[in-house]
């Protein structure tokens, strides 16, 4: 197997044919949606190939029969009959009103000089510009107009800290949308991709006719590397690297169909640099989720193993963001498991892989002042004194951990008065240094709080709440007792492993560990 240049950073179809890169072969699922329809929406995360899907869409209508030899779809295509493309991209920044406007009319102006067209009235908008640009189009060349829309989110999400902005953009891009369905009779294939799925009564009300294949199994693949192109087309790059490394680190993400597929900017930048590292995480930026996780009151750890209801990791809105839709959509969480119950469906949610769950983690760490090797730290500490069942420096250690954090955490929402919110802390400090911790683990008669596999033991914990220090030890006797007669250690007792039972009492006025007690399975 020859080896090839690693397309890092190149989302141009014709440049990477063009000079021998990589690449996974989409053209048997993009003939597919061209025999069976004109309109579609596609949603993935950041960095999962979207631009490059569209330029090669747009290479294929435009008939560059070169770029395509040697792929699925040379042999069943017309290579004849070029189609004119419109593509927009909404890459820019849009803090401020009016920006998208401008943006748009600047990319008509250069579609306009790009087909030859003589420039449209200045006094246009950008939907006016739009129709104008599709009937002159279709009308010059004889051929309808294929239309093709990148990031068509960004303008939405650059302004959610914005409310008023962040809907005042909606609203634009509802128009701008509704002229393509107007337009119809001009138009020959329309694909739109983005990050988020926005609710079609809420943006795509004019563009209705879009059918969304983020969640058809039949298109599952349609970004992303699958394990099988890894060893079919990056086989050069795998010598010196383990396999399961990886996939414990890269891959994970499903949008069903049964298949899961790797992040190609983690996996490029790993053939390139030959070392393991979080890529894809360090590229983007997860503030505005933490600020949003500690306004519903969520921690991290209720982020695991997470069910969902399947309308709600497509549910999102300007004024109605669900947590679920937007981890989902992001990239931070992935479906593992599909569940049929009655007339409804849901979905299981969970982290993808080992990059989104110790970054995510590590980060929100960050956040509360425990950054980098400080974070680290505090894990190992606490780690190494569970192996050793000192308890009493267990608990001085964790209750010296949470006195650091910021006032202003705690006193977000409702979520400090709750026993989640200190086994949240605890879960990070054990994530982000890889320790196997199981959240909300399911036994027989009801669901451990946190149990943490480590030094050849099992520690099985439940967190409770109590108003003062007079309340303490009866809220211990209540933990205790709930993991002895539900058997939440039962199923860790074919290890042959020490078993302890350890209840966590914080308070809700004090904010901190009250009291600790650790018994014997």
């Amino acid at each position: 197997m020859t080896r090839c240049r690693l397309p890092i950073g190149i989302q141009d179809f014709r440049t990477l044919r063009e000079q021998g890169c990589y690449y996974v072969d989409k053209t048997p699922l993009i003939r597919n949606l061209v025999d069976n329809g004109r309109f579609y929406f596609l949603s993935r995360p950041r960095r999962f190939g979207k631009s490059l899907l569209l330029e090669t869409i747009r290479s294929l209508f435009e008939c560059r029969e070169n770029l395509f030899r040697g792929l699925d779809i040379h042999g069943h295509w017309d290579w004849s009959t070029p189609h004119p493309v419109v593509r927009l991209s909404f890459g820019g920044k849009y803090n401020d009103p009016g920006e998208i406007e401008g943006d748009v009319i600047e990319q008509l102006e250069a579609s306009e000089r790009r087909h030859g067209l003589m420039p449209a009235s200045a006094s246009n908008t950008g939907p006016r510009r739009l129709r104008s640009v599709l009937d002159r189009l279709h009308s010059s060349t004889g051929r309808s107009v294929v239309v093709l829309v990148d990031e068509y989110d960004k303008p939405i999400l650059d302004a959610l800290h914005d409310k008023g902005l962040a809907a005042a953009n909606r609203d634009y891009l509802r128009g701008l949308y509704g002229i393509i369905k107007d337009c119809a009779e001009h138009v020959r294939f329309v694909f739109v991709t983005g990050v988020s799925m926005f609710t079609k009564v809420n943006l795509f009300s004019g563009l209705n006719n879009l059918k969304d294949i983020s969640l058809d199994p039949r298109y599952a693949t349609i970004c992303g590397y699958t394990e099988k192109d890894l060893g079919r087309v990056f086989g050069p790059e795998l010598d010196g690297l383990e396999r399961e490394e990886i996939r414990t680190w890269y891959n994970g993400y499903h949008w069903r169909g049964g298949v899961r597929v790797y992040n190609p900017y983690d996996v490029l930048l790993l053939f390139d640099v030959r070392e393991f590292h979080p890529y894809w995480f360090e590229t983007g930026s997860p503030t505005f989720l933490f600020l949003m996780l500690a306004e519903k009151s969520v921690g991290l750890m209720e982020l695991e193993n997470r069910m969902a209801e399947k309308s709600l990791v497509s549910k999102l809105d300007v004024n109605d963001i669900g947590i679920e839709a937007l981890l989902f959509q992001t990239g931070y969480l992935t479906i593992t498991e599909e569940v049929k119950e009655g007339y409804r469906t849901f979905y299981r949610l969970d982290y993808p892989n080992l990059e989104v769950r110790l970054s995510l983690n590590d980060r929100f760490l960050g956040h509360l002042g425990k950054t980098g090797k400080k974070g680290l730290d505090e894990g190992k500490a606490l780690c190494a004194l569970l192996e050793k069942r000192d308890f009493e420096q267990f608990g001085k250690r964790l209750r010296s951990y949470l006195s650091g954090i910021p006032y202003q955490w705690h006193a977000t929402g409702d979520l400090a008065r709750h026993e989640a919110w200190y086994a949240s802390l605890l879960h990070m400090c054990f994530r982000s240094i890889g320790v196997d911790v199981r959240v909300e683990d399911v036994s027989s008669h009801g669901r451990a709080d946190m149990v943490v596999l480590t030094g050849g033991q099992v520690f099985v914990l439940e967190f409770k709440m109590a108003d003062g220090k007079s309340d303490a030890d009866a809220a211990l006797d209540a933990a205790i007792m709930q993991m002895r007669q539900r058997g939440y250690a039962r199923k860790y007792r074919g290890r042959g492993e020490p078993i302890h039972l350890i209840g966590v009492v914080c308070g809700r006025e004090a904010r901190n560990l009250l009291a600790i007690r650790a018994e014997r399975d």
